[in-house]
């Protein structure tokens, strides 16, 4: 078994015996520093295990913050004002969060506010501090261009920009997507009218780069990139059904949920398309966990949400 401190034969000289005790103090101090750190760690594992919660009330969407805590936005009834809610998902649990939201969807965190797509207007809502759980409009349905039909997917960049998709009649009319600044001001990328590719923009995510937006569109089920300065909407792969979330591994991989259809695609590298998981009755925004071990299926329809180990 290994000793603690160093091995000193012979009588002791206070040269030595001040050298002992500061290395003593020293590695006290580092295992001290690895128990917390333990510590942290069986918390978080803890805050999310791998059972499913039940009970969610048509839940859309799911985020998990830097402390562990998932996030998880109910719509409850479609069209009915008021009764959407934010859950905190803790210890296998859920609870309340933040409620008298509309029909809230997309999720992103931004610092310590959680921002949420809410039909026509962008909320804000603190997630630590003194308002934590307080639900504060940032940007309403006439800071956008037109007004806004069916906001859904919401995305954040390094820069600590929003970008939103409006899926407009989920059929092909009124799709877009906007940005959306630091100070709430919002501004038009595409819509239908620009590219008639652009039919129900859901699922979005933004590369590291902060120059291009893959978009899915749940009207056709196509992958697109989007470059923000060149304009050049592209297709990058096709068959994703009712697209709903997109979220990016960092070893490359992408996950796709279809709605339509209750999957969930893995796209790897090469461009190879596999379906993972159970089956659900409609997968919805989906999200990685922050250590990317995990990814968290909403599953809307089952009112359920879902963790799917990844190798």
């Amino acid at each position: 078994m290994p000793k603690l401190g160093r091995t000193i034969f012979g009588p002791i000289r206070s040269v030595d015996l001040n050298f002992y005790l500061m290395e003593m103090t020293m590695k006290k101090i580092s295992l001290i520093a690895l128990l917390f750190s333990i510590a942290m760690l069986n918390a978080q594992a803890a805050t999310l295990n791998l059972a499913k919660i039940t009970g969610l009330k048509m839940p859309e969407s799911v985020v998990q913050a830097s402390d562990g805590r998932v996030f998880v936005s109910e719509i409850n009834d479609f069209g009915v004002d008021g009764d959407g809610q934010i859950s905190l998902i803790q210890d296998g649990k859920a609870s309340l969060f933040a409620k008298g939201l509309d029909d809230p969807k997309g999720l992103a965190i931004v610092g310590n506010f959680l921002f949420v797509a809410d039909i026509k207007k962008i909320l804000k809502i603190a997630i630590s501090g003194p308002k934590q759980g307080q639900v504060e409009v940032f940007a309403a349905a006439s800071a956008f261009p037109v007004t806004p039909v069916f906001l859904n997917d919401l995305e954040a960049d390094l820069a600590g920009n929003l970008y939103v998709s409006d899926s407009g009649d989920l059929k092909g009319q009124g799709g877009a997507v906007y940005q959306i600044n630091a100070q709430g001001q919002v501004r038009l990328l595409i819509n239908s009218q620009q590219d008639n590719r652009i039919l129900a923009p859901n699922g979005l995510l933004m590369d590291d780069t902060g120059d291009v937006l893959l978009i899915v569109d749940f009207a056709s089920g196509i992958l697109y990139s989007y470059n923000l300065a060149s304009k050049q909407l592209m297709d990058v792969a096709q068959g994703f059904g009712g697209g709903d979330g997109l979220v990016h591994h960092a070893n490359g991989t992408m996950y796709v949920s279809d709605w339509k259809n209750g999957k969930v695609f893995r796209l790897d590298m090469t461009g190879e398309v596999t379906a993972i998981g159970p089956a659900y009755q409609s997968a919805a925004d989906i999200a990685l966990t922050r250590d990317e071990k995990v990814l968290m299926v909403p599953d809307m329809k089952a009112g359920e949400l879902d963790f799917i180990a990844l190798p």
